[in-house]
């Protein structure tokens, strides 16, 4: 099976999408950058009081074009994968289901994580004059949600009996690629704890496309309290297909790898897509013992 490659005159393409979202100002927590992880911004967050939690749901397109990012369609890959993400999360405890994601109205509090990109669309650095003093490192942020969608939320909260809202969506975000050493070993940071090693011949410049989970703790009123990203599955662009503008997407087949994949690094090899989920729940319902599971 071939990789599916963007073509460079698609690059400049990306931050138009990225820039669709929504204001971040007056979310709740200000944007941060980081270079490695843990990738998570907001303050400390007490496992006090009862959490609700919307369905996960798929954010195609949050940085790129949809037609690029595999579809969650009725039988693909990406449909079963986030049925099981959805009754994994139902199962950790740390929070109650209130509603489906696709039962909210208007727009709700988007995350983004993804490295900063130029026009044609690669990782920008501090030489092209675009970050100042942040070279190497990547955007982390959240879009405040629409008055519409604040009210439901509100509304949703009461109902339930709860305060704060789990908010978690699986989407496609563009990464850096990071040297480890002199040699030339490379590596992509995906997470707490993960990282996955790249072949010397890869491209630094190209970004890599990352299927992540990014979510944030919203409040009754839509402020953001915390946010956070944890990457599954990385789709690395080969030095050949960069050196014409290329950058290699994630597929049908790659997602049908993931639901599968385990982290052999760690105790009884879980599910790749469980340890970051857990992460992620941990330290956004401030439940660090849900990560040690």
């Amino acid at each position: 099976m071939h990789a599916l490659i963007r073509a460079p005159f698609a690059g400049a393409l990306v931050l138009t999408f990225a820039a669709c979202a929504g204001s971040t100002l007056g979310s709740g927590v200000g944007d941060a950058y980081l270079e490695r992880p843990p990738f998570y911004a907001g303050g400390p967050v007490t496992a006090e009081g009862r959490i609700a939690h919307l369905g996960i749901a798929y954010q195609r397109g949050a940085t790129q074009e949809p037609i690029f990012e595999p579809a969650d369609e009725n039988g693909s890959p990406l449909a079963a994968l986030l049925r099981a993400m959805n009754a994994s999360l139902d199962s950790l405890g740390a929070s109650v289901r209130v509603a489906p994601s696709s039962g909210a109205t208007g727009r709700s509090p988007d995350v983004m994580f993804s490295c900063e990109t130029t026009p044609d669309g690669d990782c920008a650095t501090a030489e092209e004059g675009t970050l100042g003093d942040r070279e190497e490192k990547m955007r982390l942020a959240v879009a405040r949600p629409s008055a519409e969608w604040t009210s439901w939320l509100a509304s949703t909260l009461d109902a339930a009996g709860a305060s704060r809202a789990l908010v978690i969506t699986l989407e496609i975000g563009d990464y850096r690629m990071t040297q480890k050493s002199w040699r030339g070993d490379k590596a992509v940071f995906l997470g707490t704890g993960y990282s996955v090693n790249a072949p010397w011949l890869t491209s630094l410049e190209t970004p890599v496309n990352v299927l992540q989970l990014t979510g944030a703790l919203i409040d009754r009123d839509g402020k953001a309290i915390r946010i956070g990203a944890e990457g599954l599955l990385a789709r690395r662009t080969r030095l050949l297909v960069s050196s014409v503008g290329g950058q290699e997407l994630i597929s049908d087949e790659d997602v049908q790898r993931l639901r599968t994949a385990r982290r052999e690094d760690l105790p009884g090899q879980p599910l790749v897509w469980q340890v970051a989920l857990r992460h992620l729940v941990a330290q956004l319902t401030g439940r660090p013992e849900i990560a040690a599971r």
